[in-house]
């Protein structure tokens, strides 16, 4: 959620007047997140109540042929119950219209905040919603491969350099090579696939108190191992903001809501310290190649790589491996 292409009240008020949620009253565009150009739009409703949506325009990482997937499975998952938002389709029945070259959708506006320090309670409740998901896409219609899987993280890795990656950190470029390597050889191919969430952090959760309202931006959302999705979700969840400390009382709380749901198979529990090597990496990864390519006057802000190149330290460490086991 960031802002890269600037529009204007004119442009924004003719597009809102395609959709049937009244005229545009506000836009504000937000800040947050690297990948899209995001606007709390608010319009005057059918009934003049007031409104409010996420007007999205996808800017890159974003295939146009891949945005049927994700806005389908927004409308899937939240006929399904679970707290994710929906498609606004517009007058036609389309789920997303074109403004030049680039395409927008309108989205559900949910309560909540989002939080920046969890609580066990939360944490456990972000376990069981993301349990939910997975359970509630089994019978989704669509399959994505996953853009941002093992061999993206080689291309960026290449795309960055050494030299690019010993800028942020002299010992970054090395690291990278380390693992690179070991989770090509070591990554699982045999563990039950679905469609996963992939990029569950905690601006990506919106909550009331210990209560889960919003499950958002699933525009990383593909087809892949299941137990990576909590991998993904345990990185993101289970340490301070920049790598530096690690909360195990979040980790068996994010482990226990989720198996409350969907128990993990003995396979996929021996697998997560491999899986969440991986999606330390991945993130280091993205976030190295945004800090080195982000314009610089985008409305964004950057993420710094380093916070899960530690975690990608934590998880190598043999002497952590035990966070994962059953209990």
């Amino acid at each position: 959620m960031a802002v890269y292409t600037q529009l204007g009240a004119e442009a924004l008020a003719v597009l809102i007047a395609e959709f049937d949620v009244g005229e545009l009253r506000m836009a504000k565009g937000i800040a947050e997140g690297v990948s899209n150009s995001n606007w709390l739009i608010e319009t005057s409703g059918k009934d003049g109540g007031g409104t409010r949506f996420i007007l999205t325009m996808y800017e890159y990482r974003i295939e146009l042929e891949d945005l049927p997937f994700f806005l389908s499975l927004l409308d899937h998952l939240a006929a399904k119950g679970c707290p994710v938002p929906r498609t606004i389709h517009d007058r036609s029945g389309a789920l997303y219209r074109k403004i030049g070259d680039k395409a927008v959708a309108l989205i559900e506006f949910l309560p909540g905040v989002s939080v920046s320090s969890p609580t066990v309670a939360q944490t456990q409740a972000v376990g069981g919603a993301l349990a939910q998901m997975h359970l509630a896409a089994a019978d989704f219609a669509g399959t994505r491969a996953n853009g941002m899987e093992l061999t993206e993280w080689q291309r960026l890795a290449v795309e960055c350099g050494p030299e690019g990656l010993r800028a942020i950190d002299p010992q970054l470029a090395d690291l990278v090579a380390r693992e690179l390597p070991l989770l090509a050889i070591q990554w699982p191919d045999d563990l039950p696939r679905g469609v996963i969430h992939a990029d569950l952090f905690t601006d990506n959760v919106l909550m009331l108190g210990a209560k889960v309202t919003g499950l958002i931006d699933f525009y990383f959302a593909c087809t892949d191992l299941i137990a990576y999705d909590v991998a993904v979700t345990h990185a993101a969840w289970c340490f301070d903001n920049d790598g530096r400390n690690f909360a195990l009382e979040l980790s068996a709380a994010l482990l226990a809501g989720y198996e409350a749901i969907r128990p993990l198979s003995g396979a996929e529990h021996a697998a997560l310290p491999v899986l969440a090597r991986g999606a330390a990496l991945r993130f280091t990864m993205s976030r190295a190649y945004d800090w080195l390519n982000t314009p610089p006057d985008a409305l964004v802000t950057r993420k710094d790589p380093l916070a899960f190149a530690r975690r990608l330290e934590f998880y190598a460490d043999p002497a952590n491996a035990g966070i994962f086991a059953t209990t």
